[in-house]
């Protein structure tokens, strides 16, 4: 049995930017408000012509091509989204199409703790099963199901997809332990209700359980791991709120220097968020072979998983 490490990644993101001062024009908000409550000063929006399958396509491709791949080495695509492009088929077939796979495909639904459990997922099956190139990919369209007159939430969400190639690692790298969670008793917390189009969210209950729901399911992780949060070499934390990512770091003792944000940027893109983040801190140079890194995601369930992964090792 062999450990899936990281090999390749790869990112998209939508060219137009909507920024505070856009969202000052037309709401009862300023930019000073949205950063003071959230750190967000832009979000990307996609086109008509996009949608989280041709985000994810775009992604998928750069990851593939960055692990020194073809889509004929892909032995597995696992796609995580909230906005699928329509009710069936699932998103995934369509990315599968977009890069003329001949291998399964499905999609994962955790919000946005979706990536870590579809690297998880595609780790696992990696491990288990013959397979030794897993395509892992999280994309969303979230603008789409926004109210744009809510002060509350037209600021928070933004659209983008990031991917990952999986591949077996070398003895000691890789996904070294994960944890999941779900309390299905505060699903109505962050929520589409029935005949409903648009999220809808208590934003200070939605605040006090990330916090906590990160906090215990790092150090769950890290506790699997055998790893002490001293030893983490990049945190990579979903980027739904400056606040929830700064508390959680400094509760669990990792340093500012060590946590990787780019909320300011992007906003909240759900699945897309911790690959988001891991991709831009690779290319930055953050990560290096041997660190450790640990990924964590929460989201509407609530929902929450953390992964711990030893870099390198491909």
């Amino acid at each position: 049995m062999t450990a899936a490490t990281i090999a390749g990644i790869g990112t998209a993101v939508p060219e137009e930017r909507l920024t505070n001062a856009d969202l000052q024009a037309r709401l009862d908000t300023s930019d000073e408000w949205i950063v003071a409550r959230t750190g967000i000063r832009e979000r990307r929006v996609a086109a008509a012509s996009e949608t989280s399958g041709s985000l994810a396509v775009a992604a998928s491709a750069a990851a593939i091509k960055d692990a020194g791949l073809v889509p004929d080495d892909v032995d597995l695509l696992v796609m995580a989204t909230t906005t699928p492009d329509q009710a069936l088929p699932q998103t995934s077939a369509l990315v599968h199409e977009g890069l003329g796979l001949r291998c399964g495909a499905f999609d994962v639904a955790a919000a946005c703790a979706g990536f870590v459990h579809a690297l998880v997922v595609g780790a696992t099956l990696l491990d288990a099963g013959d397979l030794d190139a897993v395509v892992v990919v999280g994309s969303e369209t979230l603008t789409r199901i926004v109210d744009p007159d809510d002060r509350g939430t037209a600021p928070l969400f933004g659209d983008g997809a990031a991917a990952v190639v999986l591949r077996p690692a070398a003895a000691g790298y890789g996904l070294q332990a994960w944890d999941f969670g779900c309390d299905g008793s505060a699903s109505g917390i962050l929520a589409i209700p029935p005949g409903r189009q648009f999220i809808q969210m208590e934003g200070q209950e939605v605040f006090r359980r990330a916090v906590r729901a990160v906090i215990a399911s790092a150090d769950n992780a890290l506790r699997a791991a055998g790893v002490a949060a001293a030893d983490v070499d990049l945190f990579v934390p979903h980027q739904a709120n400056v606040r929830i990512i700064d508390m959680a770091a400094q509760r669990l003792g990792i340093s500012s220097s060590r946590t990787m944000v780019n909320v300011e940027r992007y906003g909240n893109t759900s699945a897309a968020s911790v690959p988001l983040a891991l991709a831009e801190a690779v290319e930055a140079e953050r990560v290096g072979n041997g660190d450790v890194v640990l990924l964590s995601g929460f989201g509407a369930g609530m929902t929450w998983a953390s992964a711990v992964l030893r870099w390198g090792g491909a």
